[in-house]
């Protein structure tokens, strides 16, 4: 496996397990839901965990995965609002709680770059062949 497709890949897994968990135990994700969304937070929590299963699969997929990786991007800075509403909430927490959360929000960062990557990273490998 090439390291390029190995990136994709990746990202497509974790995309996947993120999705999953939001599907699996939505509990866990209703109460970073940002207040300002319309609608129950349970809806918002299964629709980002439905929108990252379609990004997986767009980016696990070779003939699309240069716009799957661009759409990845666009997910992680999407749910940014989330990551800084949790870490607010969170402030007062046990501090091991509190550096999770305070981490998810600088970790956007690193994973809006990895999907340009291999947004960038599939597109020249199509020009080059």
């Amino acid at each position: 496996m090439s390291n390029r497709r190995g990136e994709a890949v990746a990202l497509a897994g974790l995309l996947a397990a993120a999705g999953i968990t939001h599907l699996v135990r939505p509990g866990v994700y209703d109460p970073i839901v940002p207040r300002a969304l319309p609608g129950p937070a349970r809806f918002w929590t299964y629709a980002s965990g439905v929108a990252e299963l379609a990004v997986a699969a767009v980016v696990a997929h070779p003939s699309t995965r240069a716009a799957g990786g661009r759409a990845a991007a666009a997910l992680f800075v999407a749910v940014l609002p989330a990551n800084v509403r949790m870490a607010v909430d969170w402030r007062h927490r046990r501090p091991t709680k509190r550096a999770i959360a305070y981490g998810r929000v600088p970790l956007q960062v690193p994973l809006i770059w990895w999907a340009l990557r291999v947004a960038r990273a599939d597109t020249a490998g199509r020009l080059s062949r």
